[in-house]
């Protein structure tokens, strides 16, 4: 089928290398080239990079609902539409424009963690099991019928770059089937039960400030959530640190939240307000990140010392 597609960040790459392996995509339409680092060059999103490479015209609009996309669109003649991650909602005249609609890629299992932070969501939440959902686009956000879902658990220690990596590479396979489906005449959708809808939010910088009065599981997952943006972070010595990895142990410490318990070779264990988090990899400013091991060869903690709270 003619295709074009619609996607941004590195979550979308896979769909996109699966898609095209199949079907022709006409174009990609992707965010703006946005500043970042520094610098504040502009930087190209991973979609259109992919996409250069795999030699798919790409465009990029400021604006989708002035008349002068819908037109662009119109003169494309996509047969289906797939979106994953684009990041703007499209209006009703462009949904209207491939004859055989549209299908987007979410890496949750709708209708739970509408949105758009449905992994990090997940893992904040504690959740033990996500998944992919391939479904219809619609007029409101994630609403549309589902055609296919793919469940998987979510490991413990696994961190949101980890998790999200996974649900491309699931979300992509599935995509491929979806198609398959609509081209074949086969597709069957299947309408989302609106009394277990739930819905997420933008993840902010301050998801990642560690509260340590919370329990060790809850700062667990915020760390996990948190990779690789924001990375959860407090005060050590005064200055902002961060931490990329980190584990529960149960027991608790007969300490304040946030005081140093114990210090072993390869990790600090520090009291919270129900268990104690292990640090195992550990970031100060304007350093990279460590193992805890690495960190402690150059540096001394000591048991009594405090992880503030960052106000």
């Amino acid at each position: 089928m003619r295709i074009v597609f619609f996607g941004t960040p590195e979550i979308a790459v896979p769909v996109l290398r699966a898609v095209s392996a199949h079907h022709e995509v006409a174009a990609v339409v992707c965010q703006p080239d946005r500043p970042q680092g520094r610098s504040k060059k502009p930087v190209p999103p991973p979609v259109k990079t992919c996409a250069q490479e795999l030699g798919i015209p790409v465009h990029q609009p400021e604006k989708l609902n002035d008349g002068v996309f819908e037109e662009w669109l119109r003169a494309l003649a996509p047969e289906i539409g797939v979106v994953a991650a684009y990041g703007r909602l499209l209006k009703q005249p462009i949904l209207d424009i491939p004859p055989k609609g549209w299908l987007n890629f979410h890496p949750s299992l709708l209708p739970r963690h509408r949105g758009p932070s449905p992994v990090q969501t997940a893992i904040l939440e504690g959740d033990t099991e996500t998944g992919v959902s391939i479904m219809q686009v619609v007029l409101d956000m994630d609403a549309g019928d589902v055609l296919l879902q793919e469940a998987t658990p979510i490991g413990p220690d696994e961190n949101a770059a980890e998790l999200a990596s996974r649900l491309a590479t699931m979300g992509a396979a599935l995509m491929v089937e979806g198609l398959r489906l609509v081209a074949s005449g086969k597709a069957r959708f299947t309408p989302q039960d609106p009394a277990k809808v739930t819905i997420t939010r933008l993840i902010t910088k301050e998801d990642g400030r560690i509260r340590w009065y919370r329990s060790a599981q809850s700062i667990h997952n915020q760390v996990r959530a948190c990779v690789p943006w924001p990375v959860a972070h407090c005060l050590y010595g005064g200055e902002v640190c961060r931490i990329h990895r980190s584990a529960v142990v149960p027991e608790d410490a007969g300490a304040g939240p946030g005081t140093i318990a114990a210090v072993e070779s390869d990790r600090v264990l520090v009291a919270t307000g129900e268990g104690r988090l292990a640090i195992l990899e550990f970031q100060t400013p304007g350093k990279r990140a460590m193992t805890m091991e690495e960190y402690l060869r150059g540096h001394a903690m000591q048991v009594g010392e405090r992880f503030e709270e960052i106000l």
